[in-house]
């Protein structure tokens, strides 16, 4: 087969598989999830076939101690952090409120410095941005909301997602044996070794990465509920959880959490308190735990990430959000293989070169 057949082969199947995620995206979601957990999982049902336990045994154990350990947790925590949910949600106006007023009481003590025209404007702009801000908070709570009430409606999710996790543990090894022999035989170890690759760059960095929003997300509950911070379990576990996205996690938690000292405190030595938990938070984060778990080896930069999220997201919901991330370390290994393959090829190095490897 040539180039430009097994390129067009190679499109087509793409196309094909986007069109089956946009024409099956509300029913996936069990699939996508029982397959990530299973992803997760494989390793240590691995360790236990190479200990003697069955294949099916190992699954059943591993899965099942997963399921206890999750339901346990949210039997543990689910009281305190719908109690800390429904406080914060219902507070929020008063925050921005009062972070309004204080502004315009710092901006009131600076008029005498500037022009009243200007003051005027600048008051104006600071009501639309606190006005934008509410708007866009709630939006969001209200469409987490809608999209969790779909997700808990789905008794698929709940009933489908264990089986197909218990499945895919079970028979995870015979499935890539097969792909590995649907795989062209020409091309199977340059195509082993990218997706050797890309389940480096995957494993490196979901697997890394959830490690980190588990640890930071129990660090900044703990952190600011020993503050003294109201609602502080809730907002660590959601800074803790959304810095799956670089950065982003971190950023939310301080706004948020300061906002929050503001209004509780009221005094500068408690909210520096509490941004100093997120600075500290953050600075361990980044020097400490994230080179140790996810290494900076796994080719998926920052801000790849977070495009990936918002594309998926924006594209394919919550379904496209999960397969965000795998689909990015894809694009990222093919990107760097091309890319590799031009910089050796005659059209970058010259119609009198010599390619190493042969090539064009």
């Amino acid at each position: 087969m040539s180039v430009q057949k097994q390129a067009l082969f190679w499109l087509v199947a793409a196309a094909l598989f986007v069109a089956a995620l946009s024409l099956f995206n509300k029913i996936l979601l069990p699939f996508i999830t029982g397959l990530a957990i299973a992803y997760f999982l494989d390793p240590l049902v691995d360790y236990l076939e190479r200990r003697g336990v069955s294949r099916a045994l190992g699954a059943t154990i591993i899965l099942g101690g997963f399921m206890v350990v999750v339901v346990a947790g949210l039997w543990v925590l689910m009281p305190i952090l719908q109690a800390q949910l429904v406080g914060l949600v219902t507070g929020l106006p008063t925050v921005f409120e009062n972070l309004r007023q204080g502004v315009s009481g710092i901006l009131d003590s600076l008029s005498a410095h500037i022009d009243e025209q200007d003051m005027a404007e600048g008051q104006q702009a600071l009501l639309g941005l606190t006005s934008l801000a509410m708007g866009w908070f709630f939006d969001l709570l209200g469409s987490a909301w809608q999209s969790g009430l779909a997700v808990f409606n789905l008794i698929g999710l709940l009933v489908v997602t264990p089986v197909v996790a218990w499945y895919l543990l079970r028979d995870w090894d015979h499935l890539v044996e097969k792909i590995n022999s649907w795989l062209p035989r020409d091309h199977l170890p340059e195509i082993k070794k990218q997706f050797g690759l890309i389940d480096q760059a995957i494993a490196g960095f979901v697997r890394g990465q959830a490690t980190v929003c588990l640890i930071m997300g129990a660090t900044y509950a703990l952190a600011l509920e020993i503050v003294g911070l109201e609602h502080g379990l809730v907002v660590g576990l959601i800074a803790g959880l959304i810095s799956f996205v670089p950065y982003v996690g971190s950023i939310v938690g301080l706004l948020l959490s300061v906002g929050l000292a503001y209004v509780q405190f009221g005094e500068s030595t408690m909210i520096l308190l509490v941004a100093a938990v997120f600075f500290i938070g953050q600075a361990i984060e980044g020097n400490f735990l994230t080179p140790k778990l996810v290494g900076g080896r796994v080719g998926l930069h920052a801000v790849w990430v977070i495009f990936a999220l918002l594309a998926g997201g924006s594209l394919f919901g919550l379904v496209g959000m999960l397969l965000a991330v795998p689909v990015a370390a894809v694009i990222g290994v093919l990107s760097r293989f091309l890319l590799q393959r031009y910089l050796s090829s005659r059209i970058y190095l010259g119609r009198n070169s010599t390619p190493p490897d042969g090539s064009i």
